[in-house]
């Protein structure tokens, strides 16, 4: 049996070119959720089981940001971006890698921000929520 390691600052995410390495929530820190399953099932009322492909690769990432977090930066200016100019200038390619096993990886041609974080200030640092979303998510899942 072989040891597994894992390390969360091992952990790469690009948007658009622009690479968030530092800043992240403590514990939780990143979660990305299909918009829907692989397939349907339908059972008839005899009990006979069909399936179709659902052909939905579209995900949802929500990455948790502390508030002093370089990353709120580069996010907020991609958002404006998408606001100011036209024709999508705020979708771009977005990546998701652990470099120690070097396996996990998610992948997307099209992603954007799409809604501003939830802001609020306390007595200790807070976190900013940002949603992602894509349209055609590509992953590969190992242990890792």
């Amino acid at each position: 049996m072989s040891l597994k390691r894992y390390d969360a600052a091992q952990v790469t995410i690009v948007l658009a070119n622009l690479l968030i390495d530092s800043g992240f929530a403590d514990g939780e820190f990143l979660t990305i959720e299909q918009d829907a399953p692989i397939y349907e099932k339908v059972v008839g009322t005899d009990g006979q089981v069909s399936r179709s492909r659902t052909n939905n690769s579209a995900a949802k990432i929500t990455m948790k940001l502390a508030q002093t977090s370089d990353g709120n930066t580069l996010l907020g200016a991609l958002v404006n971006i998408g606001i100011l100019a036209a024709n999508g200038a705020d979708i771009g390619p977005m990546l998701v890698r652990d470099r120690v096993s070097g396996t996990c990886l998610y992948t997307a041609g099209n992603c954007w921000v799409s809604e501003w974080p939830t802001v609020s200030y306390d007595n200790k640092v807070t976190m900013r929520n940002w949603t992602l979303e894509c349209d055609d998510l590509v992953r590969v899942d190992t242990g890792s």
